[in-house]
């Protein structure tokens, strides 16, 4: 493993990873319309928001660690 990552941050490859873990764990939950199974349109918007909120977060965090001096 310390082979591979020679001459990488390894907090850089770490934050990468959870990045996008974040964003596509949010994606996957977009995609399986947990609001189908609540009881109202509020509890539904409060899920939509987070998630995309939540893909915004992952896509941030590997902005900041590959385009950000």
């Amino acid at each position: 493993m310390a082979r591979t990552l020679r001459g990488y941050d390894t907090l850089e490859v770490l934050g990468t990873i959870l990045g996008v873990y974040v964003a596509l764990a949010a994606l996957a939950v977009l995609v399986g319309m947990p609001w189908q199974y609540t009881g109202g349109i509020g509890v539904s918007v409060v899920q939509v928001v987070g998630s995309v909120l939540a893909v915004g977060i992952g896509a941030g965090l590997v902005y900041l660690l590959h385009f950000t001096e």
